[in-house]
């Protein structure tokens, strides 16, 4: 993991087309802005793991079976 340290209205910019500014800190909270192609999604960590398990579940037999029940 890099670990950068930055100041209210710094960046970093990844991969030559996103830019993350550090918008606001206040006590352990910081705000950040992400700027990024619509094509990039971006997500909160939790949001993701949620989506992921989502996915996970869709493809599950057990899923998939209780699907065809439901719709026979």
């Amino acid at each position: 993991m890099l670990a950068l340290s930055r100041k209210k209205g710094e960046a970093i910019v990844i991969n030559n087309n996103i830019e993350v500014t550090v918008l606001e800190v206040k006590g352990d909270q910081v705000k950040i802005g992400i700027s990024a192609p619509r094509e990039v999604p971006v997500y909160r960590k939790e949001v993701y793991a949620q989506i992921q398990q989502a996915n996970e579940d869709a493809v599950n037999v057990e899923g998939m079976e209780a699907l065809q029940n439901l719709l026979s």
